[in-house]
């Protein structure tokens, strides 16, 4: 999955298209990620030790992960990922549309 936990990503379908976020979980396992303040539901929470009030909470929820896409870091447009190696040998993401490194 090319989509990592703290990318900055904007919602291309559903409720909310058009709204950005930054990953706060990815979950290669079902092809999903969380992205904060988008997809948000209404989820009934028992109180807990961890939580001493229960009631009504606002959680969000996993999207697809084709339902976004990366911002680019020098311009900020929606953009595919790509890979390539850097000199020193490592693979690294990159912005297919400028060829900006995504990682650092």
């Amino acid at each position: 999955m090319k989509i990592r936990k703290g990318d900055k990503v904007r919602v291309l379908a559903g409720k909310d298209r058009g709204r950005e976020g930054k990953v706060s979980r990815s979950i290669p396992a079902d092809n999903k990620v969380i992205v904060e303040g988008v997809n948000i539901a209404k989820r009934h929470q028992k109180s807990t030790s961890a939580t001493m009030q229960g009631g009504i909470i606002d959680k969000a929820m996993p999207m697809d992960v084709s339902n976004v896409a990366v911002l680019s870091p020098s311009d900020g447009r929606p953009t595919r990922v790509g890979y390539r190696f850097n000199d020193a040998g490592d693979k690294v993401r990159i912005c297919r549309r400028t060829g900006v490194d995504l990682d650092g």
